[in-house]
């Protein structure tokens, strides 16, 4: 049974990016999670999706990996995915972007979502 859904935007096929630690993190912890990368085909023996529009199911959780003007741009497809929580990861957002995000009814999580399901990135080197 899984603890839940998430999309990791951002996904990165390098272990040392915490893209792909999310990932790791997530799949551990008995997550379905897909991965969302344009440039990418398989993270971690998952498969990457485009875009959060070609992700084949409805979420509980996004979790972003992206610098803060690429995350600004993705708020309103975000925002229309009522009820999902979005966690901004340190470096994903500025003030600007958080403003933006509570503006547009995104139910912001600014943090590490690694941390919130009780692990740590430096578990995954």
């Amino acid at each position: 049974m899984s603890a839940g859904t998430i999309a990791v935007v951002g996904a990165s096929r390098n272990r040392t990016k915490f893209g792909n630690k999310c990932v790791r993190a997530y799949k551990s912890a008995g997550w379905n999670v897909f991965p969302v990368n344009p440039h990418e085909d398989e993270i971690e023996e998952l498969t990457v999706f485009r875009s959060l529009e070609d992700l084949p199911v409805s979420l509980d959780r996004i979790s972003l990996y992206l610098p803060p003007a690429r995350t600004l741009e993705l708020l309103p497809e975000v925002a229309e995915m009522r009820g999902v929580q979005v966690w901004f990861n340190p470096g994903s957002a500025d003030r600007h972007v958080l403003d933006e995000a509570t503006r547009s009814d995104i139910h912001v999580r600014d943090g590490c979502s690694i941390v919130d399901i009780g692990l740590s990135p430096s578990e995954f080197p």
